[in-house]
């Protein structure tokens, strides 16, 4: 089915040589209407090009590893191009959204991206049809969208979707072609101005209030609330004194524990050492009679397939990764990878789905493998099976995340994929193929002992079939309590039987506070509470780390004093937007959006009608003077130190400040707001100037060494990053700054050695070379990449829509 464009309705038009887009219910998609489409088949692969005869069909991907797998199963009858992420956005330097003509955004060409678009141009040109062949989401959606009305082509444009790069789902998708779906569009537009009105106009608050360069964004906010909120939580938290007691008991030479139960059919509370040493008093010299025993029959079943949410929750408690890292990996192994004598294959499903639902052919080939690879009681009679969640955001007709072919075991493909590639396909193959697998069956067992006033209670399991447990076991983290695996084994025992008590001791203990949120507990409450969408997860937990609101340690979550800033200030002006409910909620908004239900233009209403009231009624000399503990009464009653004049607040690009009334005019007095001085630190340098001893100062611009015997010596000089020159072999690398205070890295030997970088250069090794050290490169047009100083190879660690995210 051809993509048509109605006659009474203009969808773009050019301003510029910006593109304004126009709601779906004005207009239909932005292609001219094509001609009659004429059957010819490619070669060798039985689909149908629905196009005119004499050319190629076109098909249009985000990245250059897609196409090329996708080109290996088309042949020459395809000609396979990527985008490599967005082409079109809103422009950098504007707000780009018209607030009083509907919200209508100004679509401008993401830098770098020009000559992409005239190689597709130039391509769709000889075309015999396109096929726009984007990811299944609303970010695919758009990118799809904004190609076909580059393109502008009169040849037949289709969109096609897969969830999974194989040669039947590309070809299946082939066979049934069909239109952009303007409402998926819609919806992501309207998620992409929503971003850009909170983070365009609330962001100067805080650069007027703390510094430049600060953002806040409708939903990492809120992340970032969470956080901090908890912080608080555990800071405010007064731990408890309570006891325990627990009776180490042995029955034919076994030993197992009995701990309190129960003090007079009640719950103990133990809450002192004197209450403790009572209760063990008492029941020293009784006799430890079983007076119950209770056997249970429990069983274990598998969990389901991955979601986005569950795969980065296990993948973090297994394998110590990151969300970002997670999902990086999954990128690459959804996208293809070359094994060997099948090429480029791709290896998963697509990793963005909210459902564990499975096709009905995934099971049935899982459930051959299990029955040939595993003994009969392994099988399920029938196949299990998984829903999604009541408050669960099914994307469309996606599956869970799962191993194209199951028969393709990671053992098999190890040698073909980087550690993290294998590590994650041999999680998802694993949970997958446990998911269809019979449950662990556990016998527990529950012994009690009646001491009159006192119960004491013994529970163990024995672990009697281990069903999928043969291959999978779920990862779990401290505050996650106790499994029946981690029950020890009790002895055989029956009512009546007496064991021996060997020891009884009392342990004291404290309540402890909430713990601090990890990646895995973090993405799962942004999931509960219906914060962002799963395949976000991973740009907003990387967004509060580079903008160094929060801080990793042992694997948790810290808020630091400038993130705490930031939500205080962001939370306070504008409760009703920063706040759990309300995203939640806008959430299902853009939901409603891409059902149908709702106008995009009037949710953006909605939502900044209050915003922009919110916006005018911030006072920000009285928000500076909060956010830096300064009352209005004491900064009147100032005087400037040299004129006596009074003293007023400032904003300047290093952020707000103290300065005379006069300052400028006669007076050259500021007073800077930072409340805390970094102290100097001693060094093993010496200063090259007099050979004094060097210490560790903190600037404007960061950390410098400079000579101990200052202002006598003026010797300064950077501080290596322990990197070594990757011309010279010999200096180290620092950072240096420009006449005009602009950052660029360079040898410490210089002038005898000149190299030098604008990318910052990061300790990370080079998977071709070897070598320690790769430069950081960031941009909206090529995502987030690393690039060997030595060698030059290049590696992407997020994709641009990641990178727009953020």
């Amino acid at each position: 089915m051809a993509i048509r464009k109605k006659k009474a309705v203009k969808a773009v038009k050019a301003l510029g040589g910006k593109t304004v887009r126009k709601p779906a219910e004005e207009a239909s998609l932005p292609v001219p209407k094509a001609p009659a489409a004429r059957k010819a088949r490619a070669k060798g692969n039985g689909v149908v090009s629905r196009g005119r005869a004499g050319g190629t069909a076109l098909v249009i991907v985000e990245s250059p590893t897609k196409a090329k797998t996708i080109g290996k199963y088309l042949g020459s009858g395809y000609d396979v191009k990527a985008t490599i992420g967005h082409v079109r956005d809103l422009p950098t330097r504007e707000l780009g959204v018209d607030v009083e003509r509907g919200f209508e955004p100004k679509y401008v060409t993401i830098k770098g991206k020009t000559k992409t678009l005239a190689d597709l141009k130039k391509a769709a040109k000889g075309a015999s049809a396109i096929y726009l062949a984007t990811d299944p989401d609303r970010e695919g959606e758009a990118i799809a969208w904004h190609v076909a009305d580059q393109l502008k082509s009169a040849v037949p444009t289709h969109r096609i979707l897969f969830h999974e790069i194989t040669k039947d789902a590309i070809q299946e998708a082939l066979r049934q072609p069909g239109r952009i779906d303007d409402r998926k569009v819609d919806a992501q537009q309207a998620r992409r101005i929503l971003d850009r009105l909170v983070g365009y106009k609330a962001s100067p608050i805080l650069w007027h209030s703390i510094k430049t360069g600060l953002s806040a964004g409708r939903v990492q906010t809120v992340a970032l609330r969470l956080i901090v909120e908890r912080e608080r939580e555990i800071r405010a938290f007064t731990p408890q004194e309570y006891w325990t007691i627990e009776a180490l008991c042995a029955k034919d030479g076994q030993t197992f524990e009995a701990a309190l139960h129960k003090v007079a059919g009640h719950k103990p509370q133990l809450q002192t050492e004197a209450d403790a040493q009572t209760v063990v008093d008492a029941v020293r010299p009784r006799p430890f009679i079983v007076s119950k025993v209770e056997r249970r029959n429990r069983k274990k079943n598998p969990a389901a397939p991955f979601t986005t949410s569950t795969l980065q929750q296990e993948a973090a408690k297994k394998l110590g990764f990151s969300s970002r890292r997670t999902m990086r990996a999954a990128q690459d192994l959804y996208e293809g990878k070359d094994v060997g004598e099948d090429g480029p294959v791709g290896l998963i499903t697509y990793m963005r789905t909210d459902s564990p639902e499975v096709s009905a052919a995934a099971i049935g080939a899982v459930r051959d493998f299990i029955g040939k690879s595993y003994a009969k009681p392994y099988l399920p009679e029938s196949p299990n099976q998984y829903r999604p969640k009541k408050a669960a955001r099914v994307q469309g007709a996606h599956e869970a995340i799962r191993p194209t072919d199951v028969s393709r075991r990671p053992e098999q493909v190890q040698s073909y994929l980087e550690s993290d590639q294998y590590r994650l396909y041999q999680l998802i193959w694993q949970r997958f193929v446990a998911s269809q697998m019979t449950p662990a069956v556990y016998d527990m067992t529950i012994v009690d002992f009646d001491l009159g006033e006192y119960l004491f209670r013994a529970t163990g399991s024995v672990l009697v079939f281990d069903g999928y447990h043969v291959l999978y076991k779920e990862g779990r983290e401290k505050e996650e309590g106790k499994t029946m695996d981690d029950l020890p084994p009790i002895p055989p025992l029956a009512v009546g039987d007496q064991v021996e008590v060997r020891e009884i001791t009392p342990s004291q203990h404290f309540t402890e506070p909430p713990p601090r949120f990890s990646e895995a507990s973090l993405v799962k409450e942004l999931e509960r509470l219906g914060i962002g969408r799963p395949s976000t997860y991973s740009a907003i937990i990387s967004t509060l780390s580079a903008r160094e609101y929060v801080r990793v340690e042992q694997r948790r979550f810290f808020p630091t004093n400038l993130g705490e800033t930031v939500e205080k200030i962001m939370v306070s002006k504008f409760p009703e937007i920063f706040n759990v409910e309300f995203t939640s909620g806008m959430e299902n908004e853009l939901d409603r959006i891409e059902d149908g239900e709702l106008a995009w233009q009037r949710v953006l209403q909605d939502f900044y009608g209050p915003f922009n009231k919110a916006l005018a009624a911030v006072d920000m000399k009285a928000l500076v003077a909060d956010a830096h503990g300064l009352k209005a009464e004491d900064l009147a009653r100032e005087r400037c130190p040299k004129c006596g004049s009074p003293i007023e607040l400032r904003t300047g690009r290093f952020g707000p400040y103290l300065a005379c009334l006069k300052y400028k005019d006669t007076c050259d007095y500021v007073k800077s707001l930072k409340k805390d001085k970094v102290p100097d630190r001693p060094s093993d340098e010496k200063c090259h100037l007099c050979a004094s001893a060097m210490v560790i100062k903190t600037g404007r611009f960061g950390e410098f060494l400079a000579c101990t015997t200052y202002p006598n010596c003026k010797g300064t000089r950077s501080i290596s990053m322990g990197l070594k020159c990757p011309k010279c072999a010999e200096g180290d690398l620092t950072e240096r700054r420009t006449k005009r205070g602009k950052s660029f890295w360079g040898c410490l030997r210089y002038p005898a050695c000149d190299f030098s970088t604008w990318n910052r250069p990061v300790p990370e090794t080079c998977p071709a070379c070897g070598w320690l050290g790769m430069e950081k490169k960031i941009s909206k047009a090529e995502g987030e990449s690393r690039s060997c100083l030595k060698c030059g190879h290049r590696i992407v660690v997020a994709e641009p829509e990641e990178v727009a995210l953020a």
